[in-house]
């Protein structure tokens, strides 16, 4: 039997990427996946689409988690889909922004914390009622929470949060028996990593990582389908890095 056969689970930021990879790995391992998009509805309808052509069971779902009540919004939706339970949470979506010290806006600030914090904060609150005893929540931490990567310091300060979070919701959703983890993916072949794809991106990255090679997606897919898997029930409050062995 599959590991997550029977269960229901929505992943942020689902079209593409990570979130993308997140989704395809828990429908393969059985589970019913919400893929949630803000804007990408064309590529979350392929990631549905995929999914369904393997036998397995989706639905794509739109809420703007960059608005105040959007986690609300998107909770609504994902109750109206699989009612009183929701075995898994990826905590996902998330946006980026290079900029200096002296560059960062005010603007920019805000939006990072808006949805990379904010968002994954109030939408667990606001699913708390369909969480029940193993469920497993998984957020999208970065490396760059705990080692100094380029003008990313206002990107990297809501992953630092995101870590902090993983603690304290771990504690508070134990005696709940939710398990809430993180994974900390380094430099990933995606949109938000694109300086990887040049050549002295590419030189960068694979001069920091002891495996030697740029990590796909699926790398880190694999990784959170663990973590929100009864294999990992004994692991929460854990970040787990997924970086390739990054700046040992």
């Amino acid at each position: 039997m599959s590991p997550c056969n029977g269960k229901t689970a929505l992943v942020t930021g689902a079209s593409r990427g990570i979130g993308r990879a997140a989704a395809l790995a828990l429908a393969k391992n059985g589970a019913q996946v919400l893929v949630h998009y803000v804007r990408g509805a064309e590529e979350a309808r392929s990631v549905v689409e995929e999914i369904r052509a393997s036998g397995g069971r989706a639905e794509a779902i739109c809420a703007d988690l960059a608005k105040p009540d959007g986690p609300r919004e998107l909770a609504a939706k994902v109750r109206a889909i699989v009612g009183e339970r929701l075995d898994i949470l990826v905590a996902n979506a998330g946006v980026s922004k290079v900029a200096t010290l002296e560059e960062t806006t005010v603007e920019d600030f805000d939006g990072l914390f808006a949805v990379n914090v904010r968002a994954p904060y109030f939408l667990v609150q606001q699913l708390l009622p369909i969480l029940k005893e193993g469920s497993s929540i998984v957020f999208t931490s970065s490396l760059a929470a705990h080692a100094a990567l380029g003008n990313i310091s206002a990107y990297a300060a809501t992953k630092g949060a995101i870590d902090t979070l993983v603690k304290h919701f771990a504690f508070i959703l134990g005696p709940k028996g939710v398990r809430v983890n993180a994974v900390a993916p380094g430099v990933v072949d995606t949109d938000m990593s694109s300086f990887a794809k040049t050549d002295a991106g590419r030189d960068l990255t694979l001069g920091m990582q002891a495996l030697k090679r740029i990590a796909q997606p699926d790398d880190i897919g694999g990784a959170i389908a663990f973590l929100a898997s009864d294999a990992a029930r004994w692991i929460t409050g854990d970040t787990l890095r997924v970086d390739g062995g990054a700046k040992l």
